[in-house]
């Protein structure tokens, strides 16, 4: 009878033992960089149709550099298309980011990306008069989403680049899908930017991401690592992104000034941003290249829902770093590997 106890007991005592987690990850190419996205689970499982499927749905909303995409015939005057849900957010949160930004943020400088060389339309050689000429086709006032969902121009060269929150938006996309499979415990990462659920149960430690060194031109170094949970991380910087004109040496960094028209070489050198949601953070982070540095500190004093942290060079030429308490808290010591 006791032997039959204790084998009870044992029985009882295995089958409340937590099945084994597994590690999944999918690592590939996607939006013209690489990705890889890890999720914790008690099976082994493999979602890369279902990654395949949100890079392709995004791809077709908002890619300029499809053809056929939705973003691609508006652009090109087609006033009929019915925009689908996706651009219908980031076109809702591209308006609430340009208001709170006081206008830096405008993703209606397509025309001038293409001027500069930075999207798939012709470049052009720029002076200040074909930049003005430019701009009288870039402001957010200029274009409206009607009811029906399609999307009016005040000018038909005006043209959309959703470049820098798209890649966020297919992030919280990704995030989205896991969450509907019921994965709790994920990490999904796409050309540096991050979204982190839960953390990492199979090694029992913090997802962790780092953050590159700007100054660092041959290779790659990390400035610091920050751990998150249940936060977005989105940066931007021209160390990395820009062309320089064969004929005159010239350098012409990425970030365009929508107010100006002309690139902007400022003192900041990179910017990372924490949010709730990986668009939001690569918003405001593309929006920080742009303004000035108080300009932001500004700005982030009032958003208490994001977290920042801001490289710069002052007025003696000497690196200098900007962090929010929010994002202080979020620096660890050491890089742990997820």
């Amino acid at each position: 009878m006791r032997i039959s106890l204790l084998f009870l007991i044992l029985i009882f005592f295995l089958g409340c033992q937590s099945d084994p987690l597994v590690k999944n990850q999918n690592i590939g190419n996607a939006l013209g960089t690489t990705y890889a996205i890890t999720y914790i689970a008690d099976e082994e499982l493999d979602f890369q149709k279902e990654i395949d499927s949100v890079f392709q749905a995004v791809n077709q909303s908002m890619s300029t550099y499809i053809t056929n995409s939705d973003i691609s015939k508006i652009n090109e005057g087609d006033s009929t298309v019915v925009v689908d849900k996706m651009f219908e957010e980031v076109f809702k949160l591209s308006k609430k980011v340009h208001e709170k930004t006081s206008g830096y943020f405008d993703p209606t400088v397509g025309v001038l990306v293409n001027a500069w060389g930075f999207g798939p339309g012709q470049q052009i050689v720029l002076d200040s008069t074909k930049v003005d000429s430019l701009l009288e086709f870039v402001g957010w006032k200029k274009v409206h989403l009607n009811a029906e969902g399609t999307i009016a121009k005040s000018h038909p060269a005006i043209r959309f680049d959703f470049n820098a929150v798209a890649k966020g938006y297919a992030i919280d996309r990704l995030g989205a899908m896991l969450d509907e499979k019921g994965i709790k415990n994920y990490l999904v990462e796409v050309g540096g930017e991050v979204l982190a659920k839960g953390t990492n149960l199979v090694s029992e430690k913090r997802w962790t991401v780092g953050i590159d060194d700007p100054q660092v031109v041959q290779g790659r170094k990390l400035k610091l690592a920050i751990a998150l949970k249940d936060k977005a991380l989105a940066s931007s910087g021209n160390y990395r992104k820009f062309r320089v004109d064969t004929v005159t040496g010239k350098k012409y960094v990425h970030t365009i000034d929508p107010k100006t028209g002309y690139t902007k070489n400022s003192n900041v050198l990179a910017t990372s941003v924490v949010a709730n949601d990986c668009a939001t953070a690569d918003a405001y982070a593309t929006a920080f290249m742009a303004m000035d540095l108080d300009e932001s500190i500004k700005l982030l004093v009032k958003q208490e829902e994001l977290s920042a942290y801001i490289i710069y060079l002052d007025t003696e030429g000497e690196t200098q770093e900007f962090m929010t308490p929010g994002f202080e808290a979020l620096v660890v010591d050491s890089i742990i590997e997820n």
